[in-house]
């Protein structure tokens, strides 16, 4: 964990490995895949992949990265779109699931995926996307990795009309334009998932839906007590953050996983009752805990924050809490669409 969605050339990436949108005879393809063969070395990568020959759709392969920053290239094959009956979606799933899981036998703490199939085999990107998320996301909730997810242009990425449009209606009723807080960060505004720059004609982008994350509920009582909020004035934010985890009988994986953010940070925010974290953070935590707006404000004071009406940041944030909509991915997404930070990271 976690998982990023990123506008970045996969080239270039500094991970310790990268995908290639293999085809089955393991040889140099189109677009992403000749990018990939072109930075690693063709003569090198193609002597490599021809002692391996031969890989079957919706399964992966390793070589050396050669000439690419990457020290590893994960050949994944996907599957050519036929109409979405034979088994198109099953066959996307465990090529993203194989690439992840040998990346795991290697030990490797990063991986950059292309969104496989999408190209020349014809898969349609709104599906391709959806199963990518769904693939990562559910490999992430059991494993410990930084995955990103590359996009190189805007027509890899969309954001459902049909959800686009309250909030789009959302905004525009709450939004007051000025200066935001300083509080991204050394990333800044207009970031992608992982902090990086570059996200610029997203506005584009076609829509899609992501995959909702099942998310348990917390049955309680959401309205703040004046006794209880006198009861932990004072608090830190880890101390808040620790006694509503504890509160709600959740184990710190489940916390740190559902709000998108590294093992190695939470850890940092667990064994430092001063930690001083950024906005992003805090409001991670406060969807992952499915806090209440007033929560949520009560947890972001903890941390000298407030919401405000000059950030679309705030605004979108603050549109999925009070709808009580949890899923960190699809806010993100929205996040993304709008050029903002995303939530999570380490």
């Amino acid at each position: 964990m976690p998982f990023l969605l990123v506008r970045n050339d996969i080239t270039k990436m500094q991970v310790d490995a990268v995908v290639n949108p293999a085809n089955s005879r393991l040889g140099e393809g189109r677009g992403t895949s000749r990018a990939i063969y072109v930075g690693a070395g063709e003569a090198q990568l193609q002597k490599a992949c021809g002692k391996i020959g031969y890989c079957d759709p919706g399964k992966a392969v390793i070589t050396r990265g050669f000439g690419l920053p990457a020290k590893y290239i994960i050949h994944a094959v996907g599957p050519v779109w036929e109409g979405g009956e034979k088994g198109e979606g099953r066959i996307l799933y465990s090529a993203y699931r194989e690439a992840m899981g040998l990346a795991r036998k290697k030990r490797l703490r990063s991986l950059a995926f292309p969104l496989l199939s999408s190209g020349s085999y014809g898969y349609p990107k709104e599906e391709a996307l959806e199963t990518a998320v769904s693939a990562i996301r559910d490999f992430l909730m059991e494993n410990e990795m930084t995955v990103y997810l590359a996009l190189y242009d805007s027509e890899s990425f969309a954001v459902s009309k049909k959800r686009f449009g309250p909030i789009k209606e959302y905004i525009d009723e709450n939004y007051v334009a000025g200066n935001p807080e300083e509080y991204f960060g050394a990333a800044g505004p207009g970031a992608g998932w992982d902090g990086s720059r570059g996200v610029r004609g997203l506005r584009e982008a076609r829509a899609v839906p992501m995959v909702a994350a099942p998310m348990p509920s917390f049955p309680q009582d959401r309205t703040r007590q004046l006794d209880n909020i006198m009861m932990h004035m004072g608090e830190s934010f880890s101390q808040m953050l620790i006694r509503l985890i504890d509160e709600r009988g959740l184990t710190d994986p489940q916390v740190y996983h559902k709000a998108n953010i590294d093992r190695k940070l939470f850890s940092k925010i667990r064994k430092n009752i001063h930690y001083s974290p950024n906005k992003k953070t805090v409001m991670a935590f406060a969807v992952a805990l499915e806090l209440s707006l007033d929560e949520a404000k009560d947890l972001l004071r903890t941390a000298g924050y407030s919401f405000s009406d000059s950030s679309r940041f705030d605004v979108i944030i603050r549109f999925f809490l009070e709808k009580q909509i949890y899923d960190i991915f699809e806010i993100n997404e929205m996040l993304f669409y709008y050029e903002q930070p995303i939530l999570g990271g380490g």
